[in-house]
């Protein structure tokens, strides 16, 4: 076989045609492992001969999984989807879109034949309340919907506006990006092409001075964990293959890199490679300055006091106010459910949809579940988690509709595939015990490999496998 290399026309990183990746893959161990990991998750189709109205809310990835699943286990299905938009993104392709990756057309997916099924009526709208205890929604435009079983799929929104001084029509502007800035509704994805504009202002800018440089992390829980660390070495890697730098700031609410001690490590090593990264933990974005360029954050901390009259020390927790300079800033901003569910009584005292972190059955309503981001489990906010809820809630969702106890239990999979460099990923996956890895390999090291799977094979598994209710 001749020899190829794989190189995009700057001959910068590692680049393959979607041909030749799905050719590599197809013969890869690894993607063949992949996929047999999952090879008896699909459901047989017509399986169940059950009763009732399934509700499903919501038109992102969960939704649809959902859907697929429980529309191909049920005969004769009698199934309601609740969703505004025609139109959903393959999210995992924005920080792709964000690095020069991908295009921003090739994240539209058009939901009309996943939707479009015998059994199930589309009500193009969104929920404005929910009134479990009488096993109804209210819509938008004020339909009342009546179910006799639900599923929450209803997502995540992003607060731009929790962060004062910050517009979303700022974003774009004054050396500030958002890799997360989309329109749900819409279908739109501003996000990624205004992040891929900010890496090329800021390789522009450091060919005549060093830029500071700042990336945030919120003190909520946030769709893909690690894509504010992604953000960070792709940018900082698009300016090292330049013979570039700039004064990069991690600047995050969370305590460590990662919550694995292995992925903390590695990460830690990740950045020995880049030119001066400095890690600020345990500080949110309170405010930013637009035009003066200059943010400011809470940084809680715990500080050690001397008691005289007691002659005694204890550790006593305090916040101060640390304002930076900048010349670029990624904010990625807080994050919740959406109002409708905020407002409601499905959610518990953590403000997210509160199931149970194994059977994702409501604990309250027992004929109510969850699946993807809203849920309130201790981590899952990422399309791998849902692929791994969709069998796990059709099984304990049928169980009910049969009268039985739901038995099938969602180990808490997750997976991060952090971009490390260009071409190189750490792809961390576990679960509720720990590391989880779907191969035998040292999860901790990044991998060309990765990248190949994550950038080519995954966008055609999502749209022809995840989403099909058959993966």
């Amino acid at each position: 076989m001749e020899k190829k290399d794989f190189l995009n026309k700057e001959g910068l990183q590692p680049k393959l045609s979607r041909r030749d990746a799905i050719k590599l893959m197809g013969i890869s161990p690894i993607a063949a492992s992949v996929l047999a990991s999952t090879a008896g998750s699909s459901i047989a189709e017509a399986s169940e001969d059950v009763k009732g109205k399934v509700l499903i809310v919501g038109g992102g990835a969960g939704a649809i999984m959902a859907l697929a699943r429980i529309q191909r286990a049920i005969k004769n299905p009698d199934i309601t989807i609740i969703a505004p938009n025609e139109v959903h993104l393959y999210q995992p392709g924005q920080v792709f879109v964000a690095a020069g990756e991908m295009q921003v057309e090739d994240l539209y997916i058009d939901n009309k034949s996943y939707i479009e099924k015998e059994g199930v009526t589309w009500i193009k709208d969104e929920v404005k309340s929910f009134d479990p205890d009488n096993n109804s929604v209210t819509t938008r435009a004020g339909q009342e919907v009546k179910y006799d079983y639900m599923v929450v799929a209803a997502g995540i929104e992003y607060h731009y506006e929790a962060i004062e001084g910050l517009k979303v029509e700022d974003i774009g502007t004054n050396g500030i990006s958002s890799v997360y800035l989309n329109d749900l509704e819409k279908g739109t994805a501003e996000g990624g092409p205004i992040t891929w504009k900010w890496f090329n202002e800021l390789k522009e800018m450091a060919k005549t001075k060093k830029p500071k440089v700042i990336y945030t992390q919120p003190n909520t829980p946030i769709k893909c964990g690690g894509a504010p660390q992604k953000m960070l070495y792709l940018s900082a890697d698009y300016l090292r293959q330049a013979g570039l730098s700039a004064d990069y700031n991690f600047v995050a609410s969370i305590g460590k890199l990662f919550s694995l001690p292995a992925i903390d490590t590695a990460l830690h090593k990740v950045q020995d490679g880049y030119d001066t990264i400095t890690n600020k933990f345990q500080h949110h974005l309170k405010s930013i300055d637009v035009k003066g360029k200059k943010a400011t954050f809470l940084h809680a901390y715990e500080e050690e006091v001397y008691d005289e009259d007691f002659d005694t020390t204890e550790m006593v927790s305090k916040i101060e106010t640390v304002v930076m300079e900048y010349d670029f800033i990624h904010i990625v901003p807080p994050m919740s459910p959406p109002d409708a569910v905020k407002n409601s009584p499905l959610v518990g005292k953590s403000g997210w949809l509160e199931v149970d972190k194994h059977s994702l059955q409501h604990k309250k309503y027992k004929n109510v579940f969850g699946i993807g981001d809203v849920c309130g489990i201790p981590m899952g906010k990422t399309g791998g988690s849902a692929r791994h809820h969709g069998p796990i809630l059709t099984e304990n969702l049928l169980s009910v509709m049969q009268g039985k106890e739901p038995k099938a239990s969602f180990d808490g999979y997750t997976v991060c595939p952090i971009k490390t460099e260009y071409g190189k990923i750490i792809m961390a996956e576990f679960n509720y015990d720990g590391p989880a890895p779907t191969l035998p390999l040292a999860f901790d090291k990044p991998r060309w490999i990765w990248w190949a799977f994550d950038l080519y094979m995954l966008e055609p598994m999502y749209k022809y496998l995840m989403l099909t209710g058959r993966f």
